[in-house]
């Protein structure tokens, strides 16, 4: 019985952790706490109406994607723009990426074309931004943006590289909100046109040269710098 009544209670606490990492995520993702802010456990635990234990594992969950930072002494906060672990993703996904699309260029089949062409549609016709969302870009945005860079690289067939992506994606995610409100007169429209017709042309050189300058544009809208700096 008293096992039974630990396991429930232990099954209550993960859910409670999995709704307030929802929260907090959606909650940061959203520029409800700016760059560089302090998450105070003890706050959000009286925020939220959970404990502290709950409120730490899911800030816990949040460093590992990225979207908060452990401060030695000090709790955790928001990373700030000038974080240099999202320089450090930058530089290894503009290493890794390029070569994984040459190798789905190389590799890839009709249907690898047919659902690049399929998600590049998708992404062009999902609004940016929706009011309800802030200033931001919308979650369905964010969602077919990540789809259509997965699918241009799906081709390369190697899962290993793959899960590489996913985590660096992840990692970056804030990084790349933080750009855009940065550099808003940005064309990411016809930056993601260009990737989607040089893959579909089979121009690998092309292609992995409008990736890399993709992604440094990304990484240069946090510095400051301009691209030839980044």
């Amino acid at each position: 019985m008293s096992q039974t009544i630990h396991s429930s209670a232990s099954s209550g606490k993960q859910m409670l952790s999995e709704q307030v990492h929802a929260r907090l995520r959606d909650a940061i993702m959203h520029g409800e706490h700016a760059s560089g802010t302090a998450l105070k456990p003890q706050d959000l635990a009286k925020q939220q109406g959970v404990s502290l234990a709950v409120v730490r594992e899911a800030l816990v969950r949040l460093v590992g994607e990225g979207l908060a930072e452990r401060l030695p002494n000090r709790g955790f906060a928001v990373p700030a723009v000038s974080d240099r672990r999202w320089q450090e993703i930058a530089e290894a996904r503009r290493t890794i990426e390029p070569a994984m699309l040459r190798m789905a260029i190389e590799r890839g089949d009709v249907d690898w074309e047919a659902r690049v062409r399929a998600a590049h549609h998708r992404l062009a016709r999902t609004p940016t931004h929706v009011p309800e969302e802030g200033e931001y870009y919308s979650d369905a945005w964010a969602e077919a943006h990540r789809v259509f860079h997965r699918t241009l690289l799906e081709g390369c067939g190697n899962p290993v590289l793959l899960e590489t992506f996913d985590r660096m994606w992840t990692g970056s995610e804030l990084a790349r909100r933080l750009s855009a409100l940065r550099v808003p007169d940005r064309d990411a429209v016809a930056e993601h046109r260009r990737l989607e017709e040089a893959a579909l042309a089979r121009d690998a050189d092309t292609a992995a040269e409008v990736l890399t300058r993709h992604l440094t544009l990304t990484a240069a809208g946090l510095t400051g710098c301009s691209e030839k700096e980044a």
